[in-house]
Order: C-alpha cells, then structure tokens, then sequence
C-alpha cells in the first residue's frame, strides 16, 4: 500500500480543476517519465494503460494484469511529490468501489474511465450505465474521505456513426450527464478540430480534457489555441512516449551508420 498523502494530494488535485485555467498533466508510464514530468514544471501528472502495456509489453484494453498495473502506479506516485491520476479503462470488471480502492491505496487521487467495455467483447455502456458507474465512483472517493477527479471519458466519437447518428451530439449529452453525476472533468476523445471542441467546452461547466502531442499539438492547434477555445485540461495519451520512440530511434540509427 502506498505511503503517499492521498488526502493532502487529492485537494491538489481538485484544486487544479478549479480555478478556471488550463492544466497540462503529462500522461507518463514509470517512476522516470513521472520524475522527469516532474521536473519540468508540471503540476499533476496522469498514468496511461496504453503507455504501460507498452512499458510492459503486454496489449492495451484490459489485457494487462491489475495488480501489476497498481503497483506500477503506486511506484509512479511515489516517485514523485504531485498528484497523479490513472488510467482504469472501463473499470477491469469491478465495481466503482473497488477500482477506486485500488487507486486509492496506490496513491492515484484521480482516474480516467471509459465507456468502451473492452473486458466484455468491447461493448459500449449505455449513458445511463456509465454515468451510474461514474457516480458510484465519486461517492466511492467520499466514502474514503479522499478528495478526488474522477475524469470521465467518451468514445462516442471514436465509435462514430458506426453507433451514433450524431456522435458529437452523444459525446455532448454524455459529457453532460457525466458532469451531473460528479465527474470534476470530462473527456470526449477524438474531438476531430476546434468547432467540435468548443461545442463540448460550452456544453459544460466542468474542464473538458483534451488529447495533445507534445511535438505536433492538436487539430485545433497548440496551447494558445486550446486555451483560447476554453479547453482546460490536456494529456497527451500514448502520444509523447511515440514522440520519444521517434526521438530515440533516430539517435540509434545514426550510430548504425
């Protein structure tokens, strides 16, 4: 079980969604990419399931063992002095009071749940399920007295008009609901340019989360950009640890010449 204050950092960490200014938590995998976040400047951090699996070699989507995956976090959270929050996919199978346990005692005071069930052939919940889960999760984190920011995640416009007549109107109505239901921010992914960004930003009241590569930015542009369309909360997913492998293979090969 971690050492970490988890009730000292949870109030960091709600405080950050707080004031109305833009946070950028680096999405990292291991006590180094935290360390070396940390020592940039940043103020938070999150922990991706892809950039792990990576790390570990093993596949994404709930296919890597949770308790490996928990003490991965609790060593990322004690690695550093920030908040940090994780990545628990669609839950791994368990309830909100479990998953957020977990968290909890690895020293996260944040996590980031979607609706692509991928344990269960990659279904997709319902609204009205997710946000059930969603609000079982928060009432969790008060139960244990831990201030917490539960970030609630939609496909939606992953899945498209596979799905959704109008998949930007259902990432709106579920990035809705989830902030009604306590989610202290809310992330509706593959948001394709600034217009469908700032539909979800006015939508809600809550820090819409946005995908960003730490080299190439967004569709919607950079920081300047997203700052100017009301995005308050940026990760960078997987993204910067491919940024690294595209940095790191061309240091290799110039010594394969």
């Amino acid at each position: 079980m971690s050492t970490v204050n988890v009730t000292k950092r949870g109030q960091e960490f709600v405080d950050l969604h707080a004031p109305g200014e833009l946070i950028v938590l680096p999405t990292v995998w291991d006590a180094w990419s935290a360390r070396l976040a940390e020592a940039a400047g940043f103020k938070g951090l999150t922990i991706g399931s892809h950039p792990v699996a990576n790390a570990f070699g093993v596949p994404d989507g709930e296919k890597q063992d949770l308790v490996e995956y928990m003490r991965q976090v609790e060593r990322i959270a004690e690695a550093v002095n920030i908040p940090v929050s994780v990545d628990v996919e669609a839950g791994y199978g368990l309830s909100p009071d479990e998953i957020v346990g977990l968290a909890v005692e690895s020293g996260a005071v944040g996590l980031n749940v979607e609706d692509t069930v991928h344990h269960d052939d990659d279904r997709v919940r319902s609204l009205r399920e997710h946000v059930d889960y969603i609000e079982a999760m928060v009432q969790a984190a008060a139960g244990l007295g831990v201030p917490f920011v539960v970030n609630g995640r939609t496909d939606a416009m992953v899945h498209g008009t596979a799905l959704y007549e109008d998949p930007l109107a259902e990432a709106i109505a579920r990035c809705q609901a989830m902030a009604e239901a306590g989610a202290l921010s809310v992330y509706p992914v593959k948001l394709p340019d600034a217009a469908s960004i700032k539909a979800v930003v006015d939508a809600v009241s809550v820090p819409v989360n946005v995908t960003a590569h730490p080299v190439n930015a967004t569709p919607a542009g950079g920081l300047a950009e997203l700052r100017a369309l009301g995005v308050r909360r940026v990760s960078f997913g997987p993204l910067w640890q491919m940024a690294l492998e595209d940095t790191a293979t061309e240091q290799l090969q110039a010594w394969r010449r």
